[in-house]
């Protein structure tokens, strides 16, 4: 018998499922600063046992997690939604008393019997029960779906990057709160699968109920998720270019047997593409896995969310699938150590999306895809603000946050860099980034954190440049830079402005009839001979992000037209 399977026999389940509480501010959104119980731990292991019923869209959760100390502790803390009440705390198998257990906001403090010395382990076992908060607008709010299928059979998932991990099992909700390794044991009705993170550890079947059996390493802590329905799955293998294969699964509903195949025949191009310009499947240990979902999609780590109805691009691939795999480098094995660096996550996520197209169709695919981006940035507040955020912070605009300039205009700046520095240095230095190292092999590099400091101090050693200048004017202040142009008699006199001042030397390229000239632009001027009667274009290769008036304006419209059309 389980642990989940004994204590279900206990009658926990029988204490009823009250009304679900509104979310806490404090659990809402993810990334608070952790608490200093928090940073004298690491998690060593997460053994999760977790009952999903459909019915009742209730859960019954059952968590063992083992905690190294490195500093004198007298209590634990975790993060876990009090929308989820606590049914009882033993430490080492020593039943807290419930004054020993605090949970006002969502941080659950448990106080130990005996203070726990450093060096030393404890392993805190937590069961709860309770209705989880349900997504209203999955994924862009966070927490489970409850869906059927076309047939009226249960199908479910979680998403939490924003509200975070602790909507379903209690953790540390915090970028750097990752758990060495997690066992997951999936309990649903009989006859749904649950996929999972990581390798496939087995199935029991009793009573008219499955238990799916997962483990995975070094998971990030959103990126743990729930995936339940009446799946299929197809499975091959991919042939690594480093010498290992990489089993390749993918969950799908019955009866889209034709269109899931179709997506299928994608796995292997990107991998292909991605190993070739980043470097190693981060988790070919384990595998590269996708699950169809209720919602559009989420970076889940090994088991990414699809939900993007098998739509291709006009370029024939599907952007959704390559976006949520290239998380598993920029996300899952490289992680912001802060929310504040998440560009790092979605600016290179989505600068993946147009070097595929420049591999896979070519320039002008490139640059459209590029384009399309651009017409997407605000401008409205800095990318990074160098103080540490809680992700909806970062996320929403409302909440004073760059939104999605960290996909857009991370983008634009990531294609700006490359052109600045070359491929080879830009190339290593996105591989220094995700792996610690400029020559990445499968089984010499581990998950790891990352900030915005570190990658410009990585650009600086790579490139040999100091390239503050560059970092700061792009991901620092809201505004783009401006090249300002002044004619005077066969001379064209460039100079670039900033809004908030400072240095920008950035060259830039001039077409004058059929030859390109650049302009280095010390000291942030140039100025090249411009023959009269003769055209001339501007960073023709596009090359260089900046203010550009006609964009903002054609914005303006945009907006204006939606307006328009929402009253009528």
């Amino acid at each position: 018998m389980t642990r989940l399977a004994f204590y279900l026999a206990a009658g926990a389940v029988l204490t009823g499922c009250a009304t679900r509480q509104p979310m806490t501010e404090f659990t809402s959104n993810s990334g608070s600063p952790r608490a200093d119980e928090q940073l004298a731990i690491s998690i060593e292991k997460v053994d999760l046992s977790l009952r999903v019923e459909p019915d009742t869209q209730s859960i019954v959760g059952d968590a063992a997690l083992t905690f190294a100390a490195t500093a004198p502790l007298s209590r634990i803390a975790v993060e876990l939604d009090r929308n989820l009440p606590v049914d009882s705390v033993t430490i080492d198998g020593v039943a807290l008393a419930p004054s020993a257990i605090s949970n006002p906001e969502g941080r659950l403090f448990l106080t130990l019997p005996t203070p726990l010395a450093a060096g030393a382990q404890t392993v805190v076992r937590i069961r709860y029960h309770g209705k989880p908060h349900v997504a209203k607008r999955a994924p862009w709010d966070g927490a489970f779906v409850w869906s059927k299928t076309a047939e009226g059979q249960p199908w479910i998932s979680t998403t939490v990057e924003g509200e975070g991990c602790d909507l379903f099992w209690p953790c540390i909700d915090h970028p750097q709160g990752k758990p060495k390794l997690i066992d997951m044991h999936i309990t649903v009705p009989a006859p749904l699968v649950a996929a999972g993170n990581g390798v496939a550890m087995g199935m029991d079947e009793k009573d008219g109920w499955r238990t799916w059996h997962w483990r995975a390493k070094n998971p990030s802590t959103y990126g743990i998720a729930l995936n339940i329905g009446p799946y299929e799955m197809l499975s091959a293998e991919y042939d690594s270019q480093y010498g290992n294969k990489i089993p390749l699964r993918f969950w799908h509903l019955k009866g889209r047997e034709k269109k899931a195949n179709g997506l299928f025949t994608e796995f292997k191009p990107m991998l292909t593409f991605f190993e070739s310009r980043i470097g190693p499947y981060p988790f070919g240990d384990e595998k590269m896995g996708v699950v169809e979902t209720p919602h559009l999609g989420m970076e889940h780590q090994t088991i990414n969310a699809y939900g993007n109805g098998y739509a291709k691009s006009a370029s024939g691939y599907d952007w959704l699938l390559h976006h949520e795999l290239s998380h598993e480098w920029f996300g899952n094995q490289m992680t912001n150590a802060d929310w504040d660096d998440m560009w790092l996550h979605e600016g290179f996520g989505s600068y993946m999306q147009p070097l595929y197209l420049e591999y896979l169709r070519g320039d002008q695919a490139y640059q459209s895809e590029l384009f399309n981006q651009r017409k997407r940035i605000q401008n409205k507040v800095a990318v990074v603000s160098g103080k540490s955020k809680r992700i909806e912070d970062v996320y929403q605009d409302e909440r004073g946050g760059p939104g999605d300039d960290i996909y857009a205009k991370g983008s634009l700046i990531l294609h700006t860099l490359r052109g600045l520095i070359g491929d080879d240095a830009f190339f290593r230095a996105t591989r220094r980034l995700v792996y610690g190292t400029e020559t990445p092999k499968p089984g010499n590099f581990q998950p790891r954190y990352s900030s915005t400091k570190e990658f410009v101090g990585i650009v600086k050693e790579v490139s040999g440049r100091d390239l503050g200048w560059f970092f700061d004017a792009y991901l620092y202040h809201a505004a783009l830079p401006e090249l300002v142009e002044e004619r005077s008699g066969d001379k064209l006199h460039l100079q670039w402005k900033l809004k908030d001042g400072g240095a920008f030397p950035m060259p830039i390229e001039v077409r004058v009839g059929d030859r390109i000239e650049r302009v280095a632009m010390t000291d942030g001027k140039g100025e090249l001979t411009v023959p009269a009667g003769v055209l001339y274009t501007i960073d023709p290769r596009s090359t260089v992000l900046r203010h550009e008036a006609h964009i903002e304006e054609w914005q303006a419209d945009e907006k204006e037209r939606k307006k328009k059309k929402s009253k009528a």
